[in-house]
């Protein structure tokens, strides 16, 4: 079986909320840089690798009456807040241990991903990678779930993928690839092995 893992909130954590309130005080302006900032087009851009961070901090710095350093800063500390979820990386080397071929499929913009590749050596267990930023493609665009079948090889009845994002399993759904909405480590290694990955 060919089994494809999301990163953010799956393989390591993606907490933006706890992020924003640990660099800002006020509630309101936590808001404003969630809906303003990560939660914005923009954001979306920054991942497909079509906008520059810069330009992504001038731009939210406009939108929010936040000053640069502000946004800045807390875009430069969003790649070390990666950390891996330590039991789903077990997972990820179960997995390949029993013989299935491991992906990734991921939306994150060029500064987290080669954090990631520079720190962690859970990589090694991907056959492939599909980055959003690599090929300014996101999920749920149908186009980045087809790069990831064509360039690999992979048949979708016999693929599963896993993510925390409904909206990202829907597309993959419609491919006819099969599906599991991630939760937790132990709620996905249950559903892994209701359907005989495991």
């Amino acid at each position: 079986m060919n089994i494809v893992f999301d990163l953010g909130g799956v393989v390591v954590r993606w907490e933006p909320e706890t992020l924003i309130a640990d660099l800002f005080d006020d509630p309101e302006v936590c808001r404003v840089v969630h809906s303003e900032f990560v939660g914005h087009p923009d954001w979306v851009e920054l991942d497909r690798g079509t906008l520059a961070p810069e330009d992504a901090v001038a731009r939210a710095s406009e939108r929010t009456g936040l000053s640069h350093f502000e946004l800045n800063h807390f875009l430069q500390r969003v790649p070390s807040r990666l950390t891996p979820i330590t039991d789903t990386v077990e997972l990820l080397h179960r997995l390949k241990a029993q013989g299935h071929s491991l992906y990734c499929l991921s939306n994150m913009h060029f500064a987290s991903i080669e954090y990631l590749e520079r720190t962690y050596d859970f990589f090694d267990v991907f056959t492939g990678k599909v980055i959003s930023c690599r090929l300014n493609l996101c999920k749920p665009e149908p186009k980045i779930y087809s790069h990831l079948l064509e360039t690999y090889g992979l048949h979708a009845a016999d693929t599963v993928f896993i993510d925390d994002v409904e909206i990202n399993l829907a597309t993959a759904r419609q491919m006819g690839i099969q599906t599991v909405r991630f939760e937790n480590p132990v709620q996905c290694t249950d559903e892994l092995r209701a359907m005989g990955c495991i």
